[in-house]
């Protein structure tokens, strides 16, 4: 097991279109990018909504036979009882942290952010939000589970091979018992796999829209 070294490269930025008064940190999953996510919101973005997708760092995933690709933390396996990367995911909890602070610095209040995650990332904002003393406008969490396991959105597809379906249910489940569960919203994709399809992606502008408008 390894922790992660967090220096990556410059995060992928959808500036907003006039002054951003609200901001979005998403991430990408294991092995990807931040780019295909910045396209993404930059087809749906509000204006008055600066979007952030930083990239991941490289390194060695033992769940990859160890190759080397862009990870949050190291994956040792995905199973309920895998051994977990305490290190790394707590190293990483605190990047995002650091983050928020920098765009609380720029002018953005921490109450008028979204996390936002798929798989891996997805269930480090997960773990970042119940730990951190900011108080969040929301998260949006997709295909992902909650990490050590000790308002969000959790969304999955039906038919992941990686992070298997039973995984978001139970994960809302438990949220449910640490959040007030009106504030948990679960929902399921049918057909789609470990991935994200058009549908999610018009429920997480609407979600977007419903905690961050514009403000007068």
């Amino acid at each position: 097991m390894c922790g992660s070294n967090m220096s990556a490269p410059v995060p992928a930025i959808v500036p907003a279109v006039r002054k951003a008064t609200d901001a979005v940190i998403f991430l990408h999953g294991l092995g990807d990018t931040g780019h295909g996510w910045a396209e993404a919101f930059a087809s749906i973005r509000s204006g008055h909504i600066k979007h952030i997708c930083p990239h991941a760092p490289v390194m060695p995933v033992t769940l990859n036979m160890n190759m080397a690709m862009p990870s949050w933390f190291d994956v040792i396996g995905l199973s309920l009882d895998s051994q977990e990367d305490e290190t790394g995911i707590k190293q990483a909890a605190e990047s995002v942290k650091a983050s928020i602070e920098q765009e609380v610095k720029n002018g953005i209040p921490s109450n008028r952010m979204i996390l936002g995650g798929f798989s891996q990332r997805g269930a480090l904002f997960l773990y970042t939000a119940l730990t951190t003393r900011q108080k969040l406008a929301g998260v949006t969490a997709l295909s992902c589970w909650l990490p050590l396991r000790p308002p969000f959105r959790r969304c999955h597809a039906d038919l992941g091979p990686l992070v298997p379906l039973m995984f978001g249910s139970l994960t809302a489940e438990r949220l449910k018992t640490l959040v007030n569960p009106a504030n948990v919203t679960f929902k399921t994709y049918g057909g789609m796999m470990h991935s994200s399809c058009e549908q999610e992606v018009m429920d997480i502008r609407q979600f977007i829209d419903k905690l961050l408008p514009p403000i007068d």
